[in-house]
């Protein structure tokens, strides 16, 4: 008896609903995924239970350093231009194009003023290393046409919140902070009327 032989066919699949998905899939990461800024320096942030979430817009962070430095960033790259030319007007500092760009493209700024331009006249892959060893001061400094009576850190907060008065200030200090550089911080907040602020710290449960 001669044996039956079954005609092979070729199994097909069709991969494009696959494709779709993976496609809304990586659509939908972009679009929601928060970038996250290089910062300066390391902070570790202090435990807390609580649940209070800061805002990701119209923000005013300030880091402050294990060590005491201060530096700050805004999340609209139009509010920093705007800014940088408010307090480098106060200081009578002037800066070239190619200096306000590198200015703009650094996460966080945190140099006092006259150290400005010779920091922004460092190579780019420099000013990292540089940066960290600087920091806003916050002991009164005054600027050619500022206040006299404000530090520079004041000026500064003061500057971010004419450029955008809904700006809210978030503070991310390292658990190693001294709580005088905190209190202090909070002192010329306090004195520049400013008495609502966001503290960032790592959510842990009770139990933890």
């Amino acid at each position: 008896m001669g044996k039956v032989k079954i005609k092979k066919k070729d199994i097909w699949i069709d991969m494009t609903p696959m494709s779709d998905v993976m496609v809304l899939l990586l659509t939908f990461f972009m679009l929601t995924s928060t970038f996250v800024k290089q910062e300066p320096v390391k902070v570790n942030t202090p435990g807390s239970v609580s649940e209070i979430k800061v805002p990701e817009n119209n923000v005013l962070n300030i880091l402050v350093s294990n060590d005491g430095k201060i530096f700050m960033s805004m999340d609209k790259v139009t509010d920093v231009q705007a800014v940088l030319e408010n307090v480098t007007g106060q200081y009578g500092v002037s800066l070239t194009a190619a200096e306000e760009k590198k200015f703009l493209d650094d996460p966080m700024w945190g140099v006092p003023m006259n150290q400005l331009k010779q920091y922004l006249s460092l190579d780019k892959t420099q000013m990292p290393q540089v940066e960290k060893n600087y920091g806003i001061p916050t002991d009164s400094v005054a600027g050619k046409t500022g206040d006299a009576a404000m530090s520079e850190f004041q000026i500064w907060v003061k500057a971010a919140h004419e450029v955008n008065p809904d700006a809210k200030i978030a503070i991310k200090a390292d658990e190693k902070t001294p709580y005088k550089t905190i209190k202090k911080i909070m002192s010329e907040l306090q004195d520049m009327s400013e008495n609502r602020y966001y503290l960032i710290t790592q959510y842990k449960t009770e139990e933890d």
